[in-house]
């Protein structure tokens, strides 16, 4: 025999939890009264205990924090593939590059054995 799940509003939850607080029966005969288990009831007033009005999010959805902390992780991924991609073609590029500085350098020279370095910003000075 196949166990259901069975699903309850946070309207009940908080209900059954304030009846618990506020009736003069037991938690245990409430629980039977509303036909859950005493433990189901317990961890309810513990969880509206500890979270109060974030008590009770609702099927799929989560806590605040909970919900930041899972945003906060798929950016870090995000991020994280970004960075690979970008350090792939810089590996790839760099390449390149090696093969274009003795172009650059001999650029340079010409524009500093020219004489006119005024444009460089003092460039020749410093080299």
């Amino acid at each position: 025999m196949q166990k259901t799940t069975r699903t309850y509003t946070k309207e009940l939850k908080l209900e059954a939890v304030q009846l618990v607080q506020a009736s003069e029966k037991s938690q245990a005969q409430i629980a039977r009264d509303l036909g859950v288990a005493d433990s189901t009831l317990s961890h309810w007033c513990k969880q509206l205990t500890e979270h109060g009005e974030q008590a009770f999010p609702g099927c799929g959805h989560l806590p605040p924090l909970e919900e930041e902390n899972r945003q906060l992780k798929r950016e870090v991924e995000v991020l994280r593939q970004e960075r690979d991609i970008l350090k792939k073609a810089e590996r790839a590029s760099s390449h390149d590059a090696r093969t274009n500085i003795p172009v650059h350098c001999s650029t340079l020279a010409r524009i500093l054995n020219s004489g006119d370095v005024s444009s460089a910003g003092g460039l020749g000075e410093r080299l």
